[in-house]
């Protein structure tokens, strides 16, 4: 591996509390978030998984960078960042657009002979379902207050305008590349999925969450917790703990 190789993989992969040989869990954000959204589950699971959060192009610190506006561009990219050369079991957990991401690398790495472990797939319905949407071509207005809308009341109260003009951008592309987002033919994923929503989310049905069975012929659960799109952030524990119990049945953690 060369220096250049461990940057490009340094900027897209951020590890708040490594654990090297256990048990990797690749943590893709939602639309308009931040590798940060995961250091409370990185700090809760700190010893026993070892948390690897992106951070995607065009936010906090890759601010000046040009956001990427394809799914399948993010995936492309992940596949080739991942480090090759580490053997450690790698599952995937994704919340709302990272959830499409990591099934979409869960796909790459299924065939190029490296399975995910498990995908968790958060807060988005299943990607074979018919999507769309529009969000994306609306001032920023609209686009606002759509973000706040399914910030509900689980995350800090969006105020700062500031902040919130510096994410438009970010916010844009990424509602962008999931509403341009189709998935091609492809065979099932072989490895666990476990879906997860709340059962207050203004976008994502249980229905629509249960339909991930469908993206697997291996094992599948739902698993529905109280709360809106953002239902992990009051359930960090609950989820936490639904993540070890999930991995330790596959004898991963």
């Amino acid at each position: 591996m060369t220096g250049r190789d461990q940057a490009e993989r340094e900027r897209w992969i951020r590890r708040f509390h490594p654990a090297p040989g256990a048990t990797r869990l690749l943590c893709l954000p939602h639309a308009g978030g931040s590798s940060s959204f995961f250091f409370p589950l990185a700090t809760a699971v700190a010893g026993k998984l070892n948390v690897q959060a992106v951070q995607y192009p065009g936010r906090q610190d890759r601010r000046s960078e040009p956001p990427l506006t394809s799914i399948d561009a993010l995936a492309d990219v992940l596949f080739h960042v991942l480090d090759p050369d580490d053997d450690s079991p790698l599952a995937i957990f994704g919340h709302s657009m990272g959830a499409v991401v990591g099934f979409e690398l869960a796909r790459r790495l299924s065939a190029a002979g490296r399975p995910p472990t498990a995908l968790f797939a958060s807060g988005r319905g299943s990607p074979l379902l018919s999507s769309g949407g529009t969000v994306h071509t609306l001032g920023d207005a609209g686009l606002l207050a759509e973000l706040r809308r399914l910030n509900g009341s689980e995350l800090a109260p969006l105020e700062d305008q500031e902040i919130l003009q510096m994410i438009i951008p970010a916010l844009r592309a990424d509602f962008r590349a999931v509403e341009t987002y189709r998935p091609a033919a492809a065979p099932p994923l072989t490895c666990p999925v476990i879906a997860m929503v709340g059962d207050a989310d203004p976008r994502v049905t249980v229905a629509q969450a249960d339909a991930w069975s469908e993206t697997t012929d291996g094992r599948f659960e739902l698993l529905v917790h109280p709360g809106g799109h953002f239902y992990l952030a009051a359930r960090k524990e609950a989820v936490v703990a639904q993540i070890l119990e999930r991995l330790r049945a596959e004898a991963l953690a």
